[in-house]
Parts: structure tokens; sequence; C-alpha cells
């Protein structure tokens, strides 16, 4: 057995979850670097698993890591909503274990020229696909003041989402992070010694979820992945923000009540809370902090 690679948030609390006897079949609709693919082929020996990722350069990284399981592992660059198709490609029915971890990957925010950062000057870019042909800089330069206002207030729960927007359209045109971060910055007039978190996180956090359109296709997969789970298997689901989570949470606990008719629930709860990790991966891995893991498994009828 290999060494451990670099491990992602929530690592062994997803293998646990998922990991049971008699496994063939996962899928890990965001596989990143291969972390917890990895980590489910090394602890099932007979799995096969399909990796999904719209991320071109972490699909590479997953590629090679994952190349010693040969055929076990079958990689394709494809968005997480296209589950059904995909597993339709390879003949599939049904799968034992889901996983899908939500949100930018430490790997795009450490890439200074994604534009995920304002840590960092580089083009205003935030695209997951770089397919997608829409980017933050269009967001930020062609749609309107009001429409502006709405995702920072939406998407980054952000309460003078009316000010910034009034100033970044004044600020027209914005093209480099570090342009976006100083308006921002003004119109809250800059944040106050001890203050926790940089003036425009929330912001950069709404134009990332709007140009990848995170909430919708977290609206589009979750019933694919009810659709797609064997009887007795399971889905783990990793959320960082509010937005993300109270998604999650609602789609579970729906599909865990008897339907209208008096049908029996799709869904178990495994957790009453979300899983949250430990204090020693939190010191050593601060995304660690906001992640939130909620588990199901589908019933057995």
């Amino acid at each position: 057995m290999n060494a451990e690679p670099h491990l992602p948030v929530l690592y062994h609390e997803v293998l646990a979850a998922l990991v049971q006897p008699h496994v063939q079949r996962f899928a890990d609709l965001t596989v990143g670097a291969g972390g917890h693919a990895w980590g489910l082929l090394e602890a099932a020996p007979a799995a096969h698993l399909l990796g999904l990722d719209v991320d071109p350069q972490a699909l590479a990284l997953a590629t090679a890591r994952l190349a010693e399981y040969g055929e076990r592992a079958t990689l394709v660059q494809a968005s997480y909503t296209s589950l059904t198709q995909q597993l339709a490609a390879l003949g599939w029915e049904r799968v034992d274990g889901l996983a899908l971890d939500l949100g930018a990957s430490s790997m795009q925010f450490d890439t200074p020229e994604r534009g995920f950062s304002f840590l960092n000057e580089a083009p205003l870019d935030m695209r997951f696909d770089p397919n997608n042909p829409l980017t933050a800089a269009d967001i930020l330069n062609e749609w309107p003041e009001e429409e502006l206002a709405a995702i920072l207030y939406e998407y980054g729960e952000e309460r003078f989402s009316r000010r910034i927007a009034q100033r970044i359209v004044e600020a027209r045109p914005l093209t480099t992070t570090s342009q976006l971060a100083g308006v921002v910055a003004r119109a809250l007039r800059a944040p106050r010694h001890g203050q926790r978190i940089h003036p425009a996180t929330r912001t950069f956090q709404a134009l990332r979820i709007a140009v990848n359109d995170e909430l919708g296709s977290i609206r589009q997969v979750l019933p694919q992945m009810l659709a797609a789970l064997a009887p007795g298997g399971r889905m783990a689901v990793i959320s960082f923000h509010s937005l993300e989570d109270r998604l999650v949470k609602q789609f579970m606990r729906q599909h865990s009540q008897p339907g209208p008719a008096g049908e029996p629930p799709a869904l178990e709860l495994l957790q009453r809370k979300p899983l949250i990790a430990g204090e020693d991966e939190m010191q050593t891995n601060p995304r660690a902090r906001s992640a939130k893991l909620r588990v199901a498994q589908k019933n057995q009828y």
C-alpha cells in the first residue's frame, strides 16, 4: 500500500461513511486531486470508481494519483450535473457510494491566475470550468447594478450589497482581483483592526457562486444522486457555507420523511447533525473549519 497523499477535508469521515462490506461501485462527483477517490479505492479493493470534475487541472492530478488502479478508476472531465448521463455511458445502473465535495478547492484558491482569491493580483476569472463562457469580469462589467446587488445579497449574504454594487458600477471597467478588492474595501470604509474577515470575502464568494451556478448545480444533482444509489447505498456531501448546506439538509430531510400517500421514505439520515472536522484537522487545514458533512443511506425497499 502506498503512503497516503495529501488528505482532503473530512477524509476519514467520508471513508467511514461510504466504505461498506461488498461495495462494488463508487462515484466521486468532485474528484479534485483524487484524495477521497484514492482512499475509497484503497479501502475497497474490489470496487470500481467513476470520478468527475470540470477542472482539467484537477483532473490531471487525479489521473496521475489514481493511475496505479488502472481500469478500476474511470475519470471524466464533466460536471456532476451530468451524473445520470455519465453512469449510463459506463453501463452502470446504480452505485453503492457517492461523494460530493462542494465549493472551490484549496488548489483553485492557491492558483493566482484563476482569480478566486483577493490575496493575489489576477484576472477576474473564477471559473471552475475554463470552457464556461461567463467570467467574473463579465458579471462585474456588464450586469445591471440591481442584479449585482441581488447576487451579492443572496449568494454572499452581504448586507451592504447595494452600496458595493453602486461602487462597482462607478469603477467600471474592473479587470483584476486587486481592483475589485480595493473597490469593496473603500465602499465599506476598509476593515477595522481585529475584523475577522477581509471586506471583499463575501463579494468574491458571491461572484464565484454566480459564475459557476453553484446553487443551481446542487439542485440539479441531488435528485440524480438519489436515483443513482443502490438500495443500502450512501451519499456523503461536504458543504462549506450555509447556502450549500441548507440545500443539502432540506433535500435529505425531505426524502427521509414518508411521502404524501404514506410511501416509505427514500432516505435514512445517518446523523441528526452534520459531522465537522476535529481540532487536529482544523489546525492543520484551516479550510476544514467551515466544512460540514451530511450522510444519508437509501432505504432498501
